[in-house]
């Protein structure tokens, strides 16, 4: 990670009150939501961040205010999953575990694209050490949830396809019921390659019940707009110059710090 970028994503967190986990899971859960993702200069970022202390607090755990996160995502040997987003099928979803590698807690996730186009996000407590494989238990959810959301049945085999890793941060606004994710030091990889991205940047996810937060207001008047953007499919781009990837070319020439994915 760029240490000018964590230590200018600290000391702009330092001036913002706390509020604990409990806490923001009884206010922001937002299970069902909408997101609104950004690709922020760490200036406009710190800018953001002082706008808002008035209103957000800052997860904290045990003095800690930035955390590590991994993702493994699970697709087709073919990466169907990751074709559906391409194609911005109505019926799309990824898979993945979830890993907070400070706590040694996981989750399995499954994030559907609702008819609205929220984001509906469906989770089941997990065992780490089983985060890159999928049990017995993880299928039987994914096949429940999609059976819920779309009636459909899942037949496709899903193997671990990639897996990102990150530092984040989260504001939150109990009363509003709006949150902010904050991440730095995204490393995508997978058994071949890695690439390290978004080196001086802050990718800021807003998440509301629906219409445009307080968080969005500001970066607007920052004139930090709203990009399309998935973590997943971002790196399978990345991690796979084969894959077509036309929605992301933009933001893959202009945001990423990529020369190449490092192999072995």
């Amino acid at each position: 990670m760029n240490r000018r970028t964590h230590a200018a994503v600290i000391g702009a967190l330092a001036q913002v009150p706390p509020i604990t986990l409990a806490d923001v899971l009884n206010e922001a859960a937002l299970q069902v939501r909408v997101d609104r993702k950004y690709l922020v200069p760490i200036g406009a970022f710190v800018e953001l961040v002082n706008r808002l202390s008035g209103r957000f607090a800052v997860l904290e755990i045990d003095g800690q205010r930035m955390f590590r996160y991994e993702s493994v995502y699970f697709d087709t040997p073919s990466y169907g999953l990751y074709r559906q987003h391409v194609q911005r099928r109505r019926h799309r979803y990824k898979v993945r575990t979830r890993s907070y590698l400070d706590s040694g807690e996981c989750s399995f996730e499954v994030k559907l694209k609702g008819n609205r186009s929220e984001t509906i996000k469906a989770r089941l407590p997990y065992p780490v050490a089983d985060r890159s494989r999928l049990t017995g238990d993880a299928q039987a959810f994914l096949a429940e949830q999609l059976l819920a959301a779309y009636g459909i049945d899942s037949h496709d085999t899903l193997r671990p396809a990639l897996t990102t890793t990150y530092r984040r941060s989260t504001l939150t606004d109990p009363v509003a019921h709006e949150r902010l994710t904050c991440d730095v030091g995204l490393r995508f990889f997978d058994a071949t390659a890695a690439v390290d991205v978004l080196p001086d940047t802050v990718l800021v996810e807003s998440k509301t019940a629906g219409r445009a937060g307080a968080a969005d207001r500001v970066l607007r008047d920052l004139q930090v707009r709203p990009v399309q953007v998935s973590k997943y499919c971002v790196a399978a781009a990345l991690l796979k110059p084969g894959l077509r990837s036309n929605p992301w070319h933009r933001t893959v020439r202009r945001f990423t710090d990529f020369a190449g994915p490092r192999r072995g």
